[in-house]
């Protein structure tokens, strides 16, 4: 097994009972903590109207972040490009840049804007028998997001979060704008330059997160960026997403090979019972995504128990729950390294809600130990 790095994937997540400021000064903790523990780099996902989200602005938080960590890379997991513009996209973390240089990865994802000329994914060449990868991976079926995407609240962030009449960049030229403008290259159709500063010449390196092996493992394979595909929100198509970038993917002044990373949703405890009650809650909090309801705030044990679950509740989120790596440090780190494997992926991703605080921090230190003793 090669040296594998773990990263973090932090939503920011507001507790049952607990307010949005709390959850901003516990995630700078975790950071502290996880940077203190050798995790590679530390990601902020961008959420928008989920009462139990408060990381609705990456750079926001990246920026207050940087300043309370030394070493530790930080980054976007992702900045939905959407609602954005290259150049305020590039200023943003430009301005983190000019004070923190050397540390920012700014991860670019293709939510909330139009959608992509219709097109065909690269399938994968991996055999899936019985919803599993010839190493046992648990790969379950493509879960739709009709249902999610045609809801009135999806809509409603939609025309909220965009100005009136502003019509999204089309995603590959967005990116393309994005690496000019950081280059310092950009010009206009009509030949006119633009350079944003701060940005221009940025130490930032820029990923593509994709779930799918379409638009955006494309993107990021013809560019040469590197990719990082969500395992613990689309399971049943990162194999896609891995296959499809690495077959698109060509030699640039970034890099030289393929460079993925992969996400995991993890809960480590002292043991397997300990483990599953902390992330009893996990599964109604994917359920309040997956209604539309927008994500609730992540509730205790018992709330979670009080829930009264039909067998469409069930299946709506079987997808996620049978694909959370939940246990002992041993346990969660045999999976991470089946997941390795079947992906061959260059790095993990982490992602980690518990109720309380002290239960995530002693999750990811257990995973950093355990993860230390064998790589």
């Amino acid at each position: 097994m090669p040296d594998i790095p773990l990263s973090v994937l932090d939503l920011v997540p507001i507790s049952s009972g607990s307010t949005a400021a709390e959850a901003l000064r516990n995630s700078i903790d975790l950071a502290q903590q996880t940077e203190r523990l050798g995790y590679a780099r530390y990601w902020f996902a961008e959420h928008h109207l989920n009462p139990g989200v408060a990381g609705t602005s990456p750079a926001v938080v990246l920026a207050l972040t940087a300043a309370a960590t030394s070493t530790i890379r930080l980054g976007s997991g992702a900045v939905q490009l959407g609602h954005r513009t290259a150049l305020s996209t590039v200023e943003e973390f430009g301005l983190i840049d000019a004070l923190h240089p050397g540390r920012l990865d700014l991860g670019l994802g293709r939510s909330g804007g139009r959608p992509p000329a219709e097109r065909t994914t690269t399938p994968t060449a991996t055999p899936i028998v019985d919803g599993r990868a010839p190493n046992g991976l648990t790969i379950p079926p493509r879960f739709s997001l009709e249902r999610l995407l045609g809801s009135p609240r999806v809509a409603l962030q939609r025309k909220l979060l965009q100005l009136p009449g502003a019509e999204s960049q089309d995603y590959a030229e967005q990116i393309d704008d994005i690496l000019a403008l950081l280059a310092g290259t950009y010009r206009s159709p009509e030949g006119v330059e633009a350079h944003a500063v701060p940005g221009k010449g940025a130490d930032v390196h820029v990923w593509i997160l994709g779930s799918s092996g379409g638009q955006s493992a494309e993107v990021a394979g013809a560019r040469g960026l590197r990719f990082a595909a969500n395992y613990h929100v689309s399971p049943g198509t990162v194999l896609e997403a891995v296959d499809g970038y690495r077959s698109f993917f060509q030699p640039s002044e970034f890099l030289d090979k393929p460079y993925v990373s992969v996400s995991a949703d993890v809960v480590v405890a002292e043991n397997d019972a300990t483990a599953r009650e902390l992330a009893t809650g996990y599964a109604l909090w994917v359920r309040s995504i997956r209604t539309a309801e927008g994500a609730i705030e992540f509730p205790t044990p018992g709330e979670a128990r009080a829930h009264a679950w039909s067998d469409d509740d069930r299946a709506l989120v079987r997808d996620r729950v049978d694909t959370q790596f939940v246990g002992s440090p041993a346990h969660v780190a045999d999976r991470l390294e089946q997941l390795q494997e079947a992906t061959n992926t260059d790095e993990l991703l982490i992602t980690t809600i518990t109720h309380d605080h002290a239960d995530r921090v002693r999750s990811y230190r257990l995973l950093a130990e355990e993860w230390g003793r064998r790589h």
